[in-house]
């Protein structure tokens, strides 16, 4: 769309994915060449500088991760690419694997060169057998290439858990174990995979390097917000005109993303609610639709930025019925290794199908809401502790829907 800003998707439609030919004649891998002949504290200031925070939902700013693992004393370290794109309705990674996969590894091996790694792993969902086969190929150039020099990358599949999309999880999968999430601290850049200092980033974050490190911090800092700068790729889907995906500056509102790139609700219906962030994110009413997309003025609403999956919802929809239904996804997504989330999905689930078949009390409401305050600290990972968010922002905006069912 016109009114785009492109930074990580530069490249979409424009080279061929499977030719690294073509990525190196639009400038792929200088910022590489740039990075490398700069000092790794140099480096690191840089990307901490252009405030780079994490694009998978955490927001943590990139270099100041970089910053512990790089300082953290050990002879080996890791990079680990977050590709466990679970979200339903998110597929930004699969945009950026498919369509400009030189990207993501010379984003990688930016990083590697940061804090002194010499082997990295992309851990990618194994509903992406495509992108597999891509990410593989692209590996295969690179290599042949010699532009990773003594950077190895290798690529990992996931069978299918949601949970392992936080990323120790993620890191107890690579090592061949169960995907659960671990206690913390210790955090990976002081101890991750096989116990070594590890980074873990998104997929969009580590495709984001190569233009911040070629044109500066400054650059990139002036993009957007500045407490959340740069550009976010959302994807859209539900009740809007343009199911699509577009790459914006994060201080594009929610009202834009519907109504200006997503055409507005079609059949001449009105907008009800909008989930943004993934299952696990807060359903917005109207009333908040002229918020930043940025991560920090999400917040301030009591919503998440996340993945940037944008599910639209028009009037005609039952909003009780479409809670019920994420309360279910979350009791059978639990990994069940700590109490509150294992017992906490079960029972809100309970609860969600019970006034969804008509069978529920007012009392319920209150006692979700309480459940909803323990599990939200309580839990091991963010799966359990945002699990509760969309159905206590379902109650908090339309309670007339609820009373409906209920009374």
């Amino acid at each position: 769309m016109a009114e785009e800003m492109r930074i990580v998707l530069r490249n979409y439609g424009k080279i061929d994915p499977l030719k690294i030919e073509d990525y190196i004649a639009q400038g792929g891998y200088k910022a590489l060449e740039k990075a490398r002949s700069m000092s790794q504290s140099d480096l690191i200031a840089e990307v901490k500088k252009s405030n780079l925070r994490g694009r998978g939902g955490a927001g943590f700013n990139c270099g100041q991760k970089w910053s512990f693992a790089y300082g953290a004393e050990s002879d080996i370290k890791y990079v680990v690419c977050n590709a466990d794109e679970g979200e339903p309705g998110t597929y930004k990674d699969r945009l950026i694997m498919e369509n400009d996969p030189q990207a993501l590894l010379e984003g990688m091996a930016i990083c590697a060169y940061a804090i002194g790694a010499k082997q990295g792993y992309i851990y990618c969902r194994g509903e992406y057998p495509q992108v597999i086969k891509i990410l593989n190929q692209a590996i295969e150039q690179a290599v042949t290439k010699g532009v990773l020099a003594d950077f190895a990358i290798e690529v990992r599949s996931g069978a299918g858990a949601y949970v392992c999309g936080e990323e120790t999880a993620l890191i107890e999968s690579i090592e061949g174990s169960r995907g659960e999430p671990r206690f913390k601290p210790p955090y990976p850049p002081s101890q991750g995979l096989w116990g070594k200092p590890t980074i873990v980033n998104n997929v969009e974050t580590f495709a984001n390097l190569p233009a911040i490190v070629e044109n500066g911090a400054d650059w990139y800092a002036s993009i957007g917000v500045p407490s959340y700068p740069g550009t976010k790729i959302f994807t859209l889907t539900g009740d809007v005109n343009n199911c699509t995906f577009f790459e914006v500056p994060t201080n594009t509102t929610i009202r834009e993303l519907i109504y200006k790139f997503g055409g507005g609700i079609p059949a001449g219906k009105k907008f009800k609610a909008v989930q943004i962030g993934g299952t696990s994110g807060a359903f917005i009413p109207e009333s908040q639709l002229d918020t930043p997309v940025a991560f920090d003025n999400m917040s301030t609403i009591g919503a998440t930025l996340g993945s940037g999956a944008v599910f639209v919802v028009d009037e005609t929809r039952d909003i009780v019925d479409v809670a019920a239904r994420i309360a279910g996804f979350f009791e059978h997504e639990s990994c069940g290794k700590c109490a509150p989330c294992r017992e906490g999905t079960a029972r809100i689930a309970e609860i969600m199908e019970n006034i969804n078949d008509g069978f529920g009390e007012m009392s319920d409401l209150a006692l979700l809401k309480k459940l909803g305050r323990v599990m939200s600290v309580s839990c091991l990972c963010g799966l359990g502790q945002a699990a509760p968010a969309p159905v206590i922002t379902t109650i908090e905006h339309f309670m007339a829907d609820y009373q409906a069912k209920i009374l």
